[in-house]
């Protein structure tokens, strides 16, 4: 499903990982983008981005996707960076409860700053330690169906739903961005015949 062509594609779409510091946000995008991981990552300072095409539909999708520092001092930086979000992954890690408890933080500034139209998926991260579980599924669940989210438990370490919550994001997106065309283009059609 990835296509390799860097400057080849029919819609670029700009996708946020916001979350806590250390829910290995950079990690799930090194994931996607490389297929690597690493136990030494830093914290990123500021907005760090990657991007990766896949197919959907036929037609050639980039993912733009940005990891924004979870430091509160980086909060006014990665505010800015919200602008032309057309989808987001509101991270936080399953082993850590306190960083589940942001989550509703980090998606209030996220709608703050973005269209109503965002696609937003809430991902409980490091799902490949479940032994030490702090956050629930079943909390997780309750709370992304109560906000209207999509919702997906990850393991960058073991590359587990990696894949499966980026394309996910970007086939929402694309049919949100399908569908808002079509609109267009029947009120257009409306206006003619006035």
């Amino acid at each position: 499903m990835t296509y390799r062509a860097d400057d080849d594609y029919d819609y670029l779409f700009k996708v946020m990982l916001i979350g806590d510091c250390g829910v290995g946000k950079w990690n799930l995008l090194s994931r996607f983008t490389r297929n690597e991981f690493s136990n030494e990552s830093k914290s990123t300072i500021g907005v760090e981005f990657a991007t990766r095409s896949i197919r959907i539909d036929g037609k050639v999708v980039k993912a733009q996707i940005w990891d924004t520092a979870g430091q509160e001092r980086y909060r006014a930086i990665t505010s800015a960076h919200y602008r032309g979000a057309v989808g987001a992954l509101v991270v936080y890690d399953i082993t850590r409860n306190v960083t589940f408890e942001n989550v509703e933080r980090w998606l209030k500034g996220l709608r703050d700053h973005t269209d109503t139209s965002v696609v937003i998926m809430l991902v409980g991260n490091k799902a490949g330690v479940r032994h030490l579980r702090a956050a629930t599924t079943e909390d997780a669940t309750a709370f992304a169906e109560k906000e209207n989210t999509f919702f997906m438990e990850t393991s960058a370490l073991e590359s587990t739903n990696v894949e499966a919550a980026f394309n996910e994001v970007l086939t929402q997106i694309y049919q949100v961005r399908l569908l808002l065309r079509r609109l267009v283009a029947a009120q257009l059609r409306s206006t003619k015949l006035d």
